[in-house]
């Protein structure tokens, strides 16, 4: 049985002593990642791997919320070739839209695929560090998704801020990695806090080991 969960948009199934997460298949019948289709009456739905995709693997680790809605307008940086974007564009449906940056045009051709079949994304080949070179490609939105494995995470994450409405909120995935290796992740993720905080409220935090390793997610509302 399907039903739905917390997160508005997002539907659970059990599997064994599993929680598999779902979202609605925006168009029926299509795989973005290989993804296993399950249908309950006339509706269909795609399971969300955790393994490929941060968002997923937070709401399994149990962060309170994510401020990610039906028929909000998103920027999604680092859109990669757009696991978490079509899920991200089911969850926003058809009265939503996703504004998808990439900086990688071999992955961006991916990410184009996946816009031909979901008319609620548009994907734009940019570098999130310059919001300013996309800046009359994008309104103002209600949530802003960050995954980007740069030392400067937390700054671009800042700087895009620009496009996110008074009171919306906003998700950062941190690899700590990418951010300084020399450094142990709980330094880093303290660090980045410590950022984030001085412009940000941070509503909530999660680690998401062992679905992705040495990472974490801060959910962020603008003052």
């Amino acid at each position: 049985m399907i039903t739905n969960t917390k997160f508005p948009g997002v539907y659970e199934m059990r599997r064994g002593r599993m929680n598999i997460l779902l979202t609605q298949n925006l168009v029926p019948g299509k795989r973005v990642y290989s993804e296993s289709l399950v249908k309950e009456g006339s509706v269909e739905y795609r399971e969300w791997d955790p393994m490929k995709s941060k968002l997923a693997s937070s709401i399994l680790k149990g962060i309170s919320q994510t401020g990610l809605r039906p028929g909000q307008r998103v920027l999604y940086l680092g859109a990669s070739t757009g696991t978490t974007v079509s899920h991200v564009s089911d969850i926003v449906g058809k009265d939503g839209f996703v504004f998808a940056v990439e900086f990688a045009p071999r992955v961006a051709r991916e990410l184009v695929y996946v816009a031909e079949d979901r008319k609620n994304i548009a994907p734009i080949l940019a570098d999130a560090n310059q919001p300013d070179s996309y800046f009359h490609k994008v309104t103002q939105v209600d949530f802003l998704y960050q995954d980007i494995a740069q030392k400067n995470q937390a700054e671009i994450f800042l700087k895009n801020m620009v496009f996110l409405k008074r009171d919306g909120f906003g998700m950062l995935c941190v690899k700590s990695r990418s951010v300084d290796i020399s450094k142990t992740p709980a330094e880093i993720y303290k660090t980045v806090r410590a950022q984030l905080e001085k412009e940000l409220v941070v509503v909530d935090y999660r680690t998401i080991d062992p679905f992705q390793k040495d990472h974490c997610v801060f959910v962020c509302k603008k003052k």
